[in-house]
C-alpha cells in the first residue's frame, strides 16, 4: 500500500501548528522543515513526534527556497504539502488514500482552500486552487513566492464543489496584515519578473483586471463591503509590483 509524508514548512508557527498538526495526525509520516525558529514551533513539533529538519532561515521572507528541501526530506512515495496555518479535514485524507490505490492516479492533485477576511469566508478568494499533493520523486519547487512545485506527470483537480475536501486556511488576514505581506511578497516576485518589461498601460490594465477578476468573475460582490476592499487589495498588490520592477529598471 502506497504512503503519504506530510510535509510543512514553519518559521515562528506556534500560533496555529498544535491544530494543525492534530489535523494530520493520520498520515504516516509528518516532516516539519524548520527555518531556525525562535518560538515553540520546535517543541509542538516534537510533542507531535514529527520528523524536524532545518533549513537556514537567511534573509528569506517567504518558504518557497526550503520546499524543496523539505520534500526531499520525506520518506514516502507521496507528499501532501501544508502550510503551518491550514487544517486538513478528515475527509481529504480519506479522498488522498482512496486517490493513490487508482491504476490511473495522477502524479499531482490542485487542492482548494477555503480563505477568510475581515471574520468571513470569502467566495472571490475560492476556490484558491493549490498543487499541493504529488508524487515525491522528480518535484522541485522554483525558490520564487507564489509559485507552484514542478511535477513529472498528469495533474488533475479536485472539483470546487467539494468544500469538504477544501484546505481551511487558518490565517484570517488584517489590512495590515496583508499590506506587509505585499510588501514583502513583491520584493520577492523581483527577481522571478526580471525578464518581463511592462509597458505604462500596464499600471491601469492590471491593477484593474485583479480587482475586475477578484469583485467580478469570482464572485467578490457577494461578500459586501470587506469583498470590495479584498479587491481593491488584490489591484492595489499589481500596482506595488509594476511600480517596484520600474524603480529597480531606473537603477541599472
Amino acid at each position: 500500500m502506497s504512503m503519504i509524508s506530510v510535509v510543512i514548512n514553519t518559521y515562528n508557527a506556534e500560533r496555529h501548528l498544535d491544530a494543525v498538526l492534530r489535523s494530520v495526525q493520520d498520515f504516516d509520516e509528518v516532516v516539519i522543515c524548520d527555518m531556525e525558529s525562535t518560538d515553540a514551533t520546535l517543541d509542538i513539533a516534537r510533542e507531535h513526534g514529527c520528523k524536524v529538519v532545518t533549513f537556514p532561515k537567511k534573509d528569506y521572507v517567504s518558504a518557497e527556497p526550503a520546499r524543496t528541501f523539505a520534500i526531499q526530506s520525506a520518506t514516502n512515495p507521496w507528499v501532501l504539502v501544508v502550510d503551518a496555518d491550514e487544517l486538513v479535514p478528515s475527509a481529504l485524507c480519506n479522498y488522498l488514500y482512496t486517490l493513490i490505490q487508482r491504476p490511473d492516479a495522477p502524479a499531482g492533485l490542485y487542492i482548494p482552500r477555503k480563505n477568510y477576511f475581515m471574520g468571513r469566508f470569502m467566495h472571490c478568494l475560492y476556490p484558491d486552487y493549490l498543487l499541493r499533493f504529488f508524487v515525491r520523486e522528480g518535484t522541485v519547487w522554483p525558490p520564487y513566492v507564489h509559485t507552484f512545485p514542478i511535477v513529472q506527470g498528469r495533474l488533475e483537480k479536485i472539483p470546487s464543489s467539494r468544500i469538504d475536501l477544501a484546505f481551511d486556511h487558518l490565517a484570517h488576514d488584517s489590512v495590515a496584515d496583508i499590506l506587509r505581506k505585499t510588501n514583502q511578497y513583491t520584493e520577492n516576485e523581483l527577481e522571478k519578473k526580471r525578464d518581463k518589461h511592462y509597458g505604462p498601460l500596464a499600471f491601469l490594465w492590471r491593477p484593474f483586471f485583479r480587482w475586475f477578476k477578484a469583485y467580478i468573475l469570482k464572485g467578490g460582490f457577494r461578500d459586501g463591503l470587506p469583498g470590495f476592499i479584498k479587491a481593491c487589495l488584490e489591484g492595489y498588490y499589481q500596482f506595488i509590483m509594476l511600480a517596484k520592477m520600474t524603480e529597480q529598471r531606473t537603477r541599472t
